[in-house]
Parts: structure tokens; C-alpha cells; sequence
């Protein structure tokens, strides 16, 4: 095995925002004549915008349509990322030693106006070859749509790739598209047994995932 590149996901791993898309959807849902079920956080981890728009509507019986409820939840998360950036400890560094060493991408399932705030904020958009948000794809996670477009877009192999995840969903995702999957356990979602046992290595967050691990993986 040689791992030639690396693609991150971004809520949970760069960024703590599983959080706050949970509290701007249930914001919107209470505002909006629905009704929060058990179950529905987990469930809308992964999807992508179209999906868990549908999901509100659908399911949570929001009022309106697809494309609004997406882009007004969105709205209320790039509104928090400007207030309050909520970088994961040691994300900056970990992204800019790997793009160091690895053609490095993004695989997110937010919107791609979240994705924008959130690199720019951080100031490491630079370093990303590609960034792909599952509203580009076919399907959302745990399909591996999203993963397989970040390989296409910067010409790698999947199977030559890691990826880095913390959710349930994304860590079927990643598994499912052929790539070495690298775990950083969600302490506030933390995912499910069969999904973390899809993972080569689990670590502590973005911070230990660096390349000397990669290296004692497969190579640099």
C-alpha cells in the first residue's frame, strides 16, 4: 500500500460545527411549524443539503421548500463560523504539514458556502488541491460519491488514498469509496461500533494525524 493523498472531511474534523448545523436545524425546525423526532440528529449526519432539507421537510414537517430551508440554515452556520471560528485543536497545522507531503482535498457534506467560510476563515484554503461538498454529487454520505469525486478531482487513486473522518456516516463513506480511513471519534456524536471498525487507525483528533502516521500506514 502507498498513500499518494489525503481527503479530510471538515464538520468534526478541521471544524467543531456538528454542533451547531444540530442547533440551526432545530432552530429552523421549531420556527418553521415541524417537529424534532429522536433520532434525527444521527440520521441527517452525512446527508447532503438537498437530503437533509428533504429530511425536514419530509420527515420534521418543515414549512417550504428544498432549496430554501437549505440555504437558510446554511445562512445561520456561516453566520456562527464568522462570529466564532471553532477550530479543532492543532486542525491548521495538521492541514499544513500534510499538504506538505500529500495532494490533499476535502470531502464535506456541508454547503458549499460553508465549506468557503469555513477554509477562508481558517485561512487554509490554499492548501486544498480540491474541495467537493456532497450538494455536487450524486448522493450524500455514507454513499461514497463525495469521496470518490475528491480523488477524481485531483487524479488519484482511491484505493492510494486516506481519509479522515468522525462520524458514523462519513466513515462508511470513506470506507465504502476504497480508501485507508483514519478516524477522529465526534466526542459529542461519537460513532457507531460497526462504523469505527471500519477504520485502520483511530486517533485523537485532526492534530495526531500527521504525516509520520501516514508514513507508518503506507508511505509516503
Amino acid at each position: 500500500m502507498s498513500i499518494e493523498a489525503v481527503v479530510l472531511d471538515m464538520d468534526g474534523v478541521i471544524v467543531d460545527t456538528e454542533e451547531v448545523w444540530d442547533r440551526e436545524r432545530r432552530a429552523y425546525v421549531a420556527a418553521h411549524g415541524g417537529a424534532w423526532k429522536d433520532g434525527a440528529t444521527e440520521a441527517m449526519q452525512g446527508m447532503s443539503s438537498a437530503e437533509w432539507s428533504r429530511y425536514l421537510r419530509d420527515e420534521l414537517g418543515v414549512d417550504g421548500d428544498v432549496e430554501t430551508i437549505s440555504k437558510e440554515v446554511a445562512a445561520g452556520v456561516v453566520a456562527e463560523v464568522h462570529r466564532t471560528l471553532p477550530l479543532l485543536p492543532g486542525a491548521v497545522a495538521a492541514v499544513r504539514a500534510l499538504a506538505d507531503h500529500y495532494a490533499l482535498a476535502l470531502a464535506s457534506s456541508a454547503n458549499r458556502e460553508v465549506i468557503d467560510a469555513v477554509l477562508d476563515a481558517a485561512d487554509i484554503a490554499r492548501h486544498f488541491a480540491a474541495t467537493v461538498s456532497s450538494e455536487e454529487v450524486a448522493r450524500g454520505k455514507p454513499a461514497p460519491d463525495v469521496y470518490l469525486e475528491a480523488a477524481r478531482r485531483i487524479g488519484a487513486d482511491p484505493n492510494d488514498c486516506a481519509a479522515v473522518e468522525d462520524s458514523s456516516n462519513g466513515l462508511r463513506a470513506a470506507g465504502a469509496a476504497g480508501m485507508v480511513v483514519i478516524a477522529t471519534p465526534n466526542h459529542a456524536f461519537p460513532p457507531a461500533p460497526d462504523a469505527l471498525a471500519l477504520a485502520a487507525v483511530v486517533v485523537d483528533g485532526i492534530r495526531e494525524v500527521t504525516p509520520a502516521l501516514l508514513a507508518s500506514i503506507g508511505g509516503a
